[in-house]
């Protein structure tokens, strides 16, 4: 009677230590499948002049106007804001183009405080590498840097500064930033750039790349896979610079500089647009077809830069009009064909209302 005791005490005990074990093995398991992934939320657009004082100031917008009014509410879902600041925010410098007509000579010289629209606006990180950067020459150049450090807003791409790190939300950033052009970190010097990719990403959780490249305008919306040229200029293979940034750790790769937007792709889980066109650029830049559509790229992205899914939202502008939300959904409408001309094999799937996931 004393044994059976002693044995139901024991089988009780080892019982309820299996019922403990159990019970605290189920709450680790409980514990780790609510835990969610974090989501970053990731937004992009492109080139962005917003008037300029060369060669006159007739090509200022009136006072007071706020650039990004019809755009902010889409802005204001954003983690991460991106755009390519084509130009300079400079209030010194001469013009450092030849020209013999000033009404001809494309040089951009907005305003420095025009850097409080991009500050109100909410971008936390813009592209300076394009060929217009060095429009006034090195003032022009410190001028536009010193602006945007002052705002806190993050920017990379020419020779002094081609490199940018930053944290936000416990998430780590690299920015890097090529162009063609003299002032620029070399988009054609590709094993530079594999380099310099390699060496960030072993610093940040995402490496974002931004490109300026590939040849101009509505004759050049798609994608060759070969080296463009435009006015005798080397604009690179910018598929194969997109490809090869990636191999190299790049986690995300947004490209500027046609003037028109073109084909999207997903390549080893991340996301490249080949160019995001015009977005903001007041009445020197050519609004016709395609270069009025301006879209705005939102993108969900895992915490290693892995592409979730996204939707775009189509803008467009007018020579004098700022952005402003487009219902027939032009822009996106438009870069769904060119991804389906450009990229058959490609892995994204087009729905309503600008959505774009994978298939």
């Amino acid at each position: 009677m004393i044994i059976k005791n002693k044995l139901t005490i024991a089988f009780l005990a080892l019982g309820s230590f299996f019922q403990i074990n159990a019970q605290e093995g189920e709450s680790v398991t409980e514990s780790t499948e609510t835990k969610k992934e974090k989501v970053i939320n990731f937004m992009a657009v492109g080139d962005i002049m917003l008037g300029t004082t060369f060669p006159n100031a007739s090509y200022l917008p009136a006072k007071g106007v706020y650039p990004f009014k019809d755009v902010q509410n889409v802005f204001e879902k954003a983690d991460v804001l991106f755009g390519n600041l084509e130009g300079t925010l400079t209030d010194t410098g001469k013009n450092a183009k030849r020209c013999k007509d000033p009404s001809k000579c494309y040089s951009f010289k907005s305003p420095q405080a025009f850097g409080n629209h991009f500050k109100k606006a909410g971008f936390d990180v813009v592209s300076i590498a394009n060929n217009h950067i060095g429009d006034f020459g090195s003032i022009g150049i410190k001028n536009t840097i010193k602006t945007l450090d002052d705002l806190g807003i993050e920017n990379a791409g020419v020779l002094s500064k081609p490199i940018t790190t930053f944290e936000k939300d416990g998430v780590k950033y690299g920015f890097i930033a090529f162009a063609p052009n003299k002032d620029c970190l070399k988009l054609n010097n590709v094993s530079k750039g594999i380099q310099l990719v390699k060496s960030l990403n072993n610093k940040v959780d995402i490496v974002i790349v931004s490109f300026h490249g590939g040849a101009e305008g509505t004759k050049h919306k798609n994608i060759t896979r070969k080296t463009e040229y435009f006015y005798g200029e080397n604009r690179g293979n910018v598929h194969s610079f997109a490809h090869k940034m990636i191999d190299a750790g790049a986690d995300l790769i947004l490209g500027h500089g046609p003037h028109v937007p073109r084909a999207i792709e997903v390549y080893k889980g991340k996301f490249i647009a080949y160019s995001m066109g015009n977005f903001a650029t007041y009445k020197r830049f050519s609004m016709s077809g395609s270069k009025a559509y301006s879209p705005i790229f939102e993108l969900k992205l895992k915490e290693n830069g892995d592409f979730i899914d996204g939707k775009i939202h189509s803008a467009l502008q007018t020579k004098t009009r700022y952005p402003f939300i487009d219902a027939s959904e032009k822009a996106y409408k438009e870069i769904k064909t060119l991804t389906l001309q450009d990229f058959p094999e490609n892995k994204i799937k087009f729905n309503d209302n600008g959505v774009i996931e994978l298939k």
